[in-house]
């Protein structure tokens, strides 16, 4: 579906955005234009030195911010695909400085959906965060909020041929900012701080990320928030594996951080929906036949009561595959 298309991502030098612009080039290179759009021109200057521009000339860098209406909304002419992915994530960073986090999480969230609907765009995806299930902090809240903006739009939508979804994932392993890159860093001072021995979290590559989004474009009918089945991981083990000789030291948990968490909690498993390799939460009332779409997809209703949670997934890592992945994923030899 991607060949002849024009794709905006925003947030499209961070580490998703990165890797979706290396998966997009390579995999379909049949795209008529692929716009990076973001708001730090060193992030896209560097970027694009990682690329021949006379051998991609569908790769375009657009600077601008989604806190700006006009300005996204110029970046939106013309495209036929968004995938929005720009965010403040940071959870500290969001309970220190609450407007600035509300103000591109949710406004900026609003600026896309309307820029989207005034410039012909046809399929939406946004990015969300397991955060956003009972969310206990600002960034998680915001995130909810947003989803929230992205699953309404479609009721507003009207005549115009065009889809709105979301795609709900755990940590992206080596994201920045994420506990891989931080533990790798502190094994040198030969001492990790646990926040929590409990602690776990939902871990996905961001190959998963990035082909779960291209499913969810090829595949999405409007309003669905589409959750990936991925394994879990104890911090502890994330930290054996990194540096096994170094002393693993209690410090406690962080404002705003839950020892595990949730993508989908009880109260969505009334219209949660099991599709094989993803769970899909719709709105109440779908602006679609829901038979059809059970049919479509063989879904399966999930029991009442269900929830995904981190520290009850059916599926851990284990240190030697937590360690595996690093090295295949990261490219970092970590003996």
């Amino acid at each position: 579906m991607f060949d002849g298309k024009k794709i905006l991502i925003t947030g499209g030098t961070g580490s998703f955005g990165k890797h979706f612009v290396k998966t997009i080039l390579q995999k379909h290179p049949g795209i008529k234009r692929l716009v990076v759009f973001s708001r730090d021109e060193l992030k896209q200057f560097e970027m694009a030195q990682e690329y021949d521009l006379d051998t991609y000339k569908q790769l375009r860098f657009f600077i601008g911010d989604v806190r700006d209406k006009d300005r996204t909304k110029r970046a939106c002419e013309g495209i036929d695909i968004i995938v929005h992915a720009a965010a403040l994530k940071q959870v500290p960073t969001a309970e220190y400085n609450p407007m600035e986090c509300i103000m591109t999480n949710i406004m900026g969230a609003e600026n896309v959906i309307n820029a989207a609907m005034d410039c012909g765009v046809k399929d939406v995806v946004a990015l969300s965060t397991d955060k956003a299930a009972a969310p206990i902090n600002l960034y998680g809240a915001t995130k909810l909020c947003s989803d929230k903006l992205f699953v309404a739009a479609n009721n507003i939508r009207g005549s115009r041929d065009l889809k709105y979804s979301v795609v709900r994932y755990g940590n992206v392993m080596g994201s920045r900012g994420s506990v891989i890159p931080f533990f790798m860093k502190k094994k040198l001072e030969g001492e990790l701080p646990i926040t929590d021995p409990r602690m776990t979290r939902f871990n996905i590559t961001l190959e998963q990320g990035v082909d779960m989004v291209l499913w969810a474009l090829e595949n999405h009918w409007g309003g669905e928030i589409l959750v990936p089945k991925i394994p879990s991981y104890r911090i502890t083990d994330v930290a054996t594996a990194i540096a096994p000789e170094a002393t693993q030291k209690i410090v406690g948990i962080r404002p705003g951080e839950k020892v595990h968490e949730e993508m989908i909690t009880e109260a969505d498993s009334y219209t949660t929906y099991d599709l094989g390799k993803y769970y899909s939460i719709l709105p109440q009332h779908p602006n679609f036949d829901l038979k059809k779409y059970i049919h479509h997809f063989d879904a399966k209703a999930v029991a009442e009561g269900f929830h995904y949670n981190s520290g009850k997934n059916p599926e851990f890592l284990d240190v030697a595959q937590i360690r595996q992945l690093i090295h295949t994923h990261l490219q970092t030899d970590i003996a």
